[in-house]
């Protein structure tokens, strides 16, 4: 069984969300989509990076299975520069904008904010 994280590319937060999403969702396998602060690409400052995300979670749940997309954003996070308050705002979009992608009915999507702790909160 799998499970989909759209992530950040930092390598601090891939351990914590995998673990999260495995235990939470009782998953074996956790694809990875990553773009630099993926969260601010998703509402609108990634252009043609949607694109490529979109074939990548389709991928996922097409050919894996996965019923789960997890979206994350991070503390300290270089690809995304903007306050916490900001992330989890963004965050919280993200969420209906791959809610709103083709196949995406009966998907579960999730909104997770990593801290500076590098602990996950889910936040939508």
């Amino acid at each position: 069984m799998f499970g989909t994280s759209i992530s950040c590319m930092d390598g601090r937060i891939q351990e914590p969300i995998r673990k999260w999403i495995t235990e939470k969702f009782n998953v074996q396998h956790v694809d990875v989509v990553t773009q630099p602060g993926v969260d601010g690409v998703l509402v609108g400052k990634g252009g043609p990076h949607i694109e490529l995300i979109k074939h990548m979670v389709a991928i996922s749940v097409n050919a894996h299975g996965s019923s789960t997309i997890v979206i994350s954003g991070h503390y300290d996070c270089a690809g995304h520069p903007v306050s916490d308050e900001q992330h989890i705002q963004d965050i919280k979009k993200a969420v209906s904008v791959v809610k709103s992608w083709e196949n995406m009915s009966g998907k579960e999507v999730i909104g997770i904010w990593v801290n500076d702790d590098w602990q996950v909160e889910q936040v939508a």
